[in-house]
């Protein structure tokens, strides 16, 4: 049996807390496209008990000035002050928060174009723009949590963990972001999607009570029927279907964005913060040598707590191999 710290033998929990789980977050979202509108619109609903208030931002000033707008005029009635108010802000006050949401994308592949892995696709362009982010928030020395939702997520988290400490000239001063105060939020909705297969097939309906999903947002996924009642062939047909319900969405004629918006971004966030179980990703390694990736975890008093299981050798070493992946990106 093995671990999920058993990926690398450098890894070391840091400890740290990026948010004081008590109380209400001020929380700032960067990028008010299809993801981030939709990211927004669950963070609004269903995040009062949680968020003070909500910071947007977008190089289109007109878009932000449209959802200030729009989502301070979802009110229930006779309660004006139950839902976070949303605010505009400006670039320079992005990192007056607890809570980053990063949603820029430079842009997603149109529906019908024909590409193995969109998300991969769109890595080299928002790696330049995640990096100038993280740059600026070890400028203003950022200390909550730096929230990654473009895809794909994993990569671009590491790529901004590493930037932000890394001097122009490539030197690493390690006086930057800390690995913990980086989470992708991509495979919240892996696991949702598994979820809807198991729900339609009686074969795969183990997955709803014991099943758990690890890994990267995208072809290295890794969905297990069981833990305990460990299926391989079942475990390969439901992941599967699991990466390729992207692509049916697309064959539709439609970007599929709704699902991940809320399911990896608004609930896995909000989660988050609550201090409850949910899947992201975060930092197996030490420095430059690791990955980010997606399991169940928490945030606790003491910091990041993955789920602690014993993983049974052959889904162990798939899981590795996903690693070991995306390793090789970044």
């Amino acid at each position: 049996m093995h671990k999920l710290s058993d990926l690398s033998e450098k890894y070391k929990s840091e400890g740290y807390l990026p948010f004081n789980i008590k109380g209400k977050k001020r929380v700032n979202l960067l990028a008010l496209g299809d993801v981030g509108g939709m990211l927004l619109t669950g963070l609004k609903l269903l995040g009062s008990d949680v968020i003070s208030e909500i910071g947007i931002c977008d190089i289109n000033e007109n878009v932000a000035m449209r959802y200030e707008m729009e989502m301070n005029q979802i009110v229930f009635p006779f309660e004006p002050e139950k839902l976070p108010d949303v605010k505009m802000v400006k670039p320079e006050a992005l990192f007056d928060c607890d809570v980053f949401v990063f949603c820029a994308s430079k842009g997603v592949p149109e529906v019908g174009t024909e590409v193995r892995d969109v998300r991969m696709i769109q890595f080299e362009g928002n790696k330049a723009i995640v990096e100038q982010y993280a740059r600026l928030a070890a400028e203003k020395k950022f200390k909550g949590l730096f929230a990654i939702v473009s895809d794909p997520v994993d990569p671009l988290c590491k790529a901004a963990y590493l930037a932000s400490n890394r001097e122009e000239q490539g030197h690493y001063h390690w006086n930057g972001l800390c690995a913990q105060q980086f989470q992708g939020y991509g495979l919240g909705v892996m696991n949702s999607r598994a979820i809807y297969f198991a729900k339609k097939e009686e074969r795969y309906k183990q997955y709803l009570k014991e099943g758990r999903a690890f890994g990267p947002h995208g072809e290295d996924l890794v969905i297990a029927n069981s833990i305990e009642h460990y299926n391989q062939e079942l475990s390969d047909e439901l992941t599967k279907l699991t990466v390729e319900s992207n692509r049916v969405t697309r064959q539709l004629g439609f970007k599929p964005y709704i699902a991940p918006a809320l399911s990896s971004g608004a609930i896995s966030i909000l989660l988050t913060m609550r201090g409850d179980w949910h899947y992201s990703s975060n930092y197996i390694g030490f420095q430059t040598e690791g990955a980010f990736m997606g399991a169940l975890n928490r945030m606790t008093k003491e910091g990041l707590e993955w789920e602690d299981l014993n993983l049974p050798e052959s889904l162990f070493y798939r899981i590795k191999r996903a690693y070991d992946r995306l390793q090789d990106i970044i």
